[in-house]
């Protein structure tokens, strides 16, 4: 389906908060004693497809893989080659390993048609940033995901602007309203059990530096994703906007363990 036919994007659509799918939910209650249990759970009457992953067609399996481990948030990273090349990418396989020390991890995809400049770059020079992608850029972003040849930079196709680091030689995106300063922790590259070729490289990055814009602070210091408005990835080239969030509070055993333990007699 065309872009053309769509429904114009709702600019005044905002995050908003509700109360939980199911705030009446108490310990033990199964899924089928609400209606809407009742109508997800009716979905199994179509049965199961079981994939054997280790004899799947590897774009099918990627195709289904992706499109089953969603939302994903998006790592917008920069780096800068050996020779001085500048180089401007967006990884879905991306998220938080550790606050403390404070570890992310990008997993890039050897190919086609070759080795991320990404993984080259960082291995070669050790740091690099990672931006995080609202709204109000995501077509700039887009385009970066371009096969471009190794001596191409994307930085000029994106529009985006140039913000100067403190401690790496990457530049982070000034647009973004996140951005972190990471130097190369551990690189692995992983390869597929089968074959023994290196189909994939983990890198996992240390992050050195934080900028976060002020506007989309909370009075208690953390990000408000109500003004961060970060996009993340589905399936396929389908890409998400925050919609509704609901608070759900971890439970602590010292004041709900005795009323579990009396409800699942």
């Amino acid at each position: 389906m065309s872009s053309h036919d769509l429904p114009h994007f709702d600019q005044q659509a905002g995050f908003k908060y509700t109360a939980p799918p199911n705030s009446a939910w108490t310990y033990g209650q199964r899924v089928d004693a609400t209606v809407e249990g009742k109508e997800w759970l009716s979905g199994e009457r179509d049965g199961w497809k079981v994939v054997d992953a280790g004899s799947e067609n590897p774009m099918k399996l990627y195709a289904l893989m992706i499109s089953g481990i969603l939302p994903r948030p998006i790592a917008f990273v920069s780096t800068v080659s050996a020779t001085g090349i500048e180089n401007l990418a967006p990884f879905s396989w991306f998220n938080q390993v550790s606050a403390y020390p404070p570890i992310i991890s990008i997993s890039c995809m050897n190919g086609p048609p070759r080795i991320k400049d990404t993984v080259n770059n960082i291995k070669a020079t050790k740091g690099f940033t990672v931006s995080i992608i609202s709204e109000a850029f995501v077509e700039n972003a887009n385009i970066c995901s371009i096969d471009a040849p190794e001596e191409v930079s994307e930085w000029p196709a994106s529009g985006l602007t140039k913000k100067s680091s403190i401690h790496v030689k990457p530049a982070c995106v000034k647009e973004s309203a996140f951005s972190m300063e990471c130097e190369l922790f551990k690189a692995i590259d992983v390869a597929h059990p089968a074959t023994g070729q290196t189909t994939t490289t983990l890198i996992l990055g240390l992050v050195k530096y934080i900028h976060v814009r002020k506007d989309v602070l909370t009075e208690n210091g953390t990000v408000d994703p109500a003004r961060l408005k970060p996009i993340s990835r589905l399936g396929d080239t389908t890409y998400s906007r925050l919609g509704d969030g609901f608070r759900l509070a971890r439970p602590s055993w010292s004041q709900e363990g005795e009323k579990l333990q009396e409800a699942t007699k």
